[in-house]
Formats: structure tokens, C-alpha cells, sequence
């Protein structure tokens, strides 16, 4: 039997059954199409969350209150509340005279309520912050002002609003000496902040900020920080600065050497490994799940197989009564199960990728900064995982087939 045989006869059996073999390669498509495009968007969803988190600063230290473990997630992430965090440990970052390396720290609340304007209301989402936030993150003011020090401990009621709930809030002009009402409380508009970008949980464009004191007291009624961020003069002594945090705080929450903390500080960085821990472990679960297409696309494989070598008992028969051995028997099978899962892999990849590509181009334009990433590991997982998927479904139909006697062809004579 010439090397090109088993090819042309895999072509002619295949061209023989079209609608068959149509069906059983659009389920490899769709398995495979879906592993790329949830590798695809893991990938991009990724860089999304950490872009956020970077974009915040490279030298800040976020101190949360409650206790939690270094590489593991905070306790709010949890939804448990705490209230160990306080005003006065914002003072005592901010005070130079402790951590010197400390340029400036600010505080922040958060809460969720209706926001009225004149002629508008929107469930909006509202931070209250301190006057030095523009000095901590990357906040840039558009128009007007960030609050002045003294606002803040005189507990002023003003606000300034990101460019997004801004355009809600006041569709039709300028925000600036407007008011906006938080439960039933008026906020006078003396800011409107730069766009900064959607963020993967929420908008910061769609955060009202109004003084810190001013949220605490006259909107939710506490006396405790949700969280801290401090910003560190230069980046290489971010970790020494974190030590200093631990011991400062320690000693204002008497906290006893051997105990531990009832709060946590974290640095960008090991904020960032959180992260990409996480959301490495979203995107295995998610590819798994994917992975089913593939395997359900298997078992349709090993399917169509057994029908063909029903249908072709003659076919076989009549190869082995001419010379045929079983190996080239069961290897013609084989290769036409492989045929049929690379093809499928060939089109699922270049769907899942044109896919990906069009996300690309439509979630910008929602307000997110998604990018267009295609591992290439996925790309060559799926090639891998479509010849074993064609050697292992079809094994069985090969070696059925192998095992055909010359004695069944005289039966479809």
C-alpha cells in the first residue's frame, strides 16, 4: 500500500458521509473555540483587574483593618466588617515625625445611596476621602477643585464628582456650583475629576467624593476607616516602610510582640501576586469548564467513528482478503479520527481568536481598558488536546475495525 493511500482513502471516506462528518468537526470547533476565547478573555480580564491596581500607584501601602494572612485575601474581602482602623491612625501616618519616608496618606469610607440633581437620580456609589487624596493617587481635577484641608475637619458639605456620574447627574451642562442631594443632605458640586477609566468591579468615574469627616458622621453615622493608602517617596523603601507601619500601629493599638495585628498592610506588589493568584485560579476553573466542549466533542468523535466502521465492513473485508494487515487497517482509522480533530482544532482556533479580536473592539467602547490577548499557550494546548482527543476516541472504532474478518464482506455480497 503506497504512503498516499491512506489519505486518499481518508478523503474519499470522509467526502462519502459530508453531513456526518460536518456535525462530528463542529463540535471540536466549538470545544475548541471556546477554550481560546475563555483563555483569551482570562488573559485580558487579567490585565484589566492588575491594570486597575497598578494604575493607582507603584509606591503605595494600602493598611485594611482586620487581621489576615500575608498572601491571602483581607478581611473585607469577606464582607467582614472592622472597626480597628481609625482617624487617629491616619494623623499618626501623616505625621512625619514617625515614618519620614510617609509622604502623605489619606483615608477613605464608602457607601452606596441615591444621588439627586435637579433634574436626575441615580443610584451612585460615594467615597468619603481626604483632602490629600490628590496627593496619594493619580486623581487629576478636570475642572474646580479637590476639597481644601480645612473643609474636611469643619466637616463641609461639598463634593467632587467623577467624570462619569457627572455626565449622569447633569446631562445638560456644567456641574460646577450645582447641588447634589445624598440622603435628603445637600452637596454643593466644586469639582469634577479627570476620566481615570472603568475599573473591573466598578467605575472610579462614577464615585462621588465629599470629605471624609462629612461621610462619616452626617452618612454613615462611624467613627473607623474602611481602608488607608499611603504614599512612599521612593519606591525601593516601600517594604522597609511597611515594617515601620506595623510597628507605629502596633503601638497605638497596644498590640503585644507575638500577637497578632487586628490589621493588615500590603504593598502593591503583594497585592498584585494576590491577585494574579486568583484570577489564575478563575481561569483554570473556566477553561475546565470549557474543556467539556471538548470532551463532549470526543465522544462524538468515538460516535461517528463506530458508525463508519459499521458502514465500511465491506470496505474492510475486502482490504484484509487483498493484504491488508490490521495495523493498516486500525491506522486508517486513526487517521481519519485525527483528520477530523485537527481540522475542527484549525477553525475552532481561528474562531475563537476572531472572537477575542471582536471583544476587543466592542468592550472599549463601554469605558474598559480590555485588551486583545491570545496566549499562545492556548493556542498550542488546543492543537496538543485535539490529537490526543483523535488518538484516545479514536482507538476503540480503530481497533474495532482492525479486528473485522475477511469473512464479514461476503455477508454485503
Amino acid at each position: 500500500m503506497k504512503l498516499s493511500d491512506p489519505y486518499r482513502i481518508a478523503y474519499q471516506a470522509l467526502s462519502a458521509s459530508r453531513l456526518r462528518f460536518f456535525l462530528t468537526v463542529l463540535g471540536i470547533v466549538i470545544g475548541v473555540a471556546s477554550v481560546i476565547l475563555v483563555m483569551s478573555a482570562g488573559a485580558s480580564a487579567q490585565r484589566l483587574i492588575l491594570g486597575q491596581v497598578e494604575s493607582v500607584g507603584s509606591n503605595l501601602l494600602a493598611v485594611l483593618p482586620g487581621a489576615s494572612e500575608e498572601d491571602g485575601p483581607p478581611a473585607m474581602a469577606f464582607g467582614v466588617v472592622s472597626k480597628t482602623l481609625t482617624n487617629g491612625d491616619l494623623e499618626a501616618l501623616r505625621d512625619g515625625r514617625n515614618i519620614p519616608e510617609i509622604v502623605d496618606a489619606a483615608g477613605y469610607v464608602t457607601g452606596t445611596a441615591i444621588a439627586e440633581s435637579d433634574s436626575e437620580d441615580i443610584v451612585a456609589s460615594y467615597q468619603g476621602v481626604s483632602a490629600s487624596l490628590p496627593n496619594v493617587e493619580t486623581v487629576k481635577v478636570e475642572s474646580g477643585r479637590f476639597f481644601f484641608p480645612d473643609e474636611d475637619t469643619r466637616m463641609a458639605r461639598i463634593a467632587v464628582l467623577g467624570s462619569g456620574v457627572a455626565g449622569k447627574l447633569f446631562p445638560n451642562g456644567d456641574a460646577l456650583g450645582k447641588v447634589v442631594t445624598i440622603k435628603r443632605i445637600p452637596f454643593t458640586v466644586v469639582g469634577v475629576l479627570k476620566k481615570r477609566g472603568s475599573g473591573t468591579f466598578s467605575s472610579t468615574d462614577d464615585i462621588i467624593h465629599i470629605p471624609l469627616d462629612t461621610a462619616q458622621k452626617d452618612l454613615l453615622g462611624i467613627k473607623y476607616l474602611n481602608y488607608a493608602r499611603a504614599k512612599v517617596g521612593r519606591t525601593e523603601d516601600v517594604d522597609r516602610v511597611k515594617t515601620e507601619v506595623y510597628r507605629l500601629l502596633n503601638q497605638r493599638h497596644d498590640i503585644e510582640p507575638g500577637q497578632e495585628p487586628d490589621f493588615s498592610v500590603r504593598s502593591l506588589e503583594s497585592t498584585l501576586d494576590i491577585l494574579r493568584s486568583l484570577t489564575n485560579v478563575l481561569k483554570f476553573f473556566l477553561v475546565s469548564i470549557a474543556a467539556i466542549s471538548l470532551l463532549v466533542g470526543g465522544i462524538g468523535i468515538m460516535n461517528s467513528m463506530l458508525i463508519a466502521v459499521n458502514a465500511r465492513v465491506r470496505e474492510i473485508g475486502l482490504r484484509k482478503a487483498v493484504g491488508a494487515r490490521p495495523g493498516e487497517i486500525m491506522f486508517q482509522f486513526l487517521l481519519e479520527s485525527i483528520i477530523i480533530t485537527l481540522l475542527g482544532g484549525i477553525i475552532g482556533i481561528l474562531i475563537g481568536v476572531s472572537f477575542a479580536y471582536a471583544a476587543s473592539l466592542i468592550i472599549p467602547k463601554l469605558g474598559y481598558d480590555w485588551q486583545f490577548l491570545v496566549p499562545l499557550s492556548s493556542i498550542g494546548v488546543s492543537f496538543g488536546v485535539c490529537f490526543v482527543i483523535g488518538m484516545v476516541f479514536g482507538l476503540y472504532p480503530a481497533r474495532k475495525a482492525s479486528k473485522v474478518s475477511p469473512m464479514e464482506a461476503l455477508r454485503y455480497e
